[in-house]
């Protein structure tokens, strides 16, 4: 007898794939991580294949999971898609989203496109800046939602997924260990930014910020002449630059937060389109840039 594939084991089984790991999988579904392990089992059961290779330190995927991801998130789009359309069909007002320049400029595009043609009384204002600068603007009504980076040991906000950060430069760039670093990044308060000098700090290694820019694009050229690098989320990596990670004098960095962040008064139309993004920035794919 054939078992249908459960909404709820789907979730949390997308979660794991996204996080690749079961306790933050458990938090981004607001499960314990017991209950998530049970979840995927289960759901292993129902398909009679292995998801998941788990070891102590690690979580990966395997090709039956692979496969049944592409299939997990267009039922899961398509189960919310009739929820929102039957529950909330009139939907309708302007949501006034901050977000920092490099998701505005690759991430949150294609996301809201998607979202308006669901719900197309929605209109939508995007504000540019970081985090730091648009959480008050939230507290203070000027904004509807943000979309915000977090260091994973302070996290705010709804978490969509965690995401590896990476030193980046241009594909013939040369790191001379005994020259200060040159330092393309965005303006002070950016957690990125904040990151990638403590690294730097961690180690000792001396360098210089030759352009501090809220501009993806800006930086995006300044790196384009190989002597510099910047620290940037996979997922906003331009096509143009690579990953220079394991090159002399460039320590390792941590994952970071992206959460979304709304206010607890938020309308109907506000938390709806908070759901939307929450949902569909922790199941985007991300890309490495080689």
């Amino acid at each position: 007898m054939k078992r249908d594939l459960e909404m709820d084991l789907l979730r949390s089984f997308v979660a794991v794939a996204a996080h690749r790991n079961f306790t933050r999988a458990a938090e981004a579904v607001g499960r314990t991580q017991s209950a998530v392990s049970l979840q995927i089992k289960r759901l292993e059961e129902i398909v009679e294949k292995r998801l998941f290779e788990r070891t102590r330190q690690s979580v990966s995927i395997t090709q039956t999971g692979e496969a049944l991801l592409v299939y997990a998130n267009r039922i899961l789009a398509a189960n919310d898609a009739a929820l929102s359309h039957l529950q909330r069909p009139e939907v309708e007002g302007l949501v006034r989203i901050g977000a920092p320049d490099d998701y505005a400029t690759f991430m949150i595009p294609p996301l809201l496109s998607a979202l308006a043609r669901e719900h197309p009384r929605l209109q939508f204002e995007v504000t540019c800046d970081n985090a730091c600068d648009l959480l008050p603007q939230l507290k203070q009504g000027q904004l509807d939602l943000v979309v915000a980076t977090h260091r994973p040991d302070a996290v705010a906000g709804q978490i969509a997924r965690y995401e590896p950060l990476h030193w980046v430069a241009a594909p013939d760039f040369m790191d001379d260990p005994e020259e200060p670093l040159s330092l393309v990044l965005f303006p002070v308060g950016c957690v990125c930014r904040e990151i990638a000098l403590d690294a730097l700090k961690s180690v000792d290694r001396s360098w210089r910020i030759t352009y501090s820019t809220r501009s993806i694009g800006l930086m995006e050229k300044a790196l384009q002449d190989g002597s510099a690098v910047s620290a940037m989320e996979v997922s906003v990596i331009p096509s143009g630059l690579r990953i220079v990670e394991g090159a002399a004098g460039l320590p390792p960095l941590p994952e970071v937060v992206i959460s979304v962040h709304q206010s607890n008064t938020a309308e109907a139309h506000v938390s709806l389109s908070a759901d939307f993004l929450l949902k569909k920035l922790g199941q985007k794919e991300t890309h490495a840039v080689s």
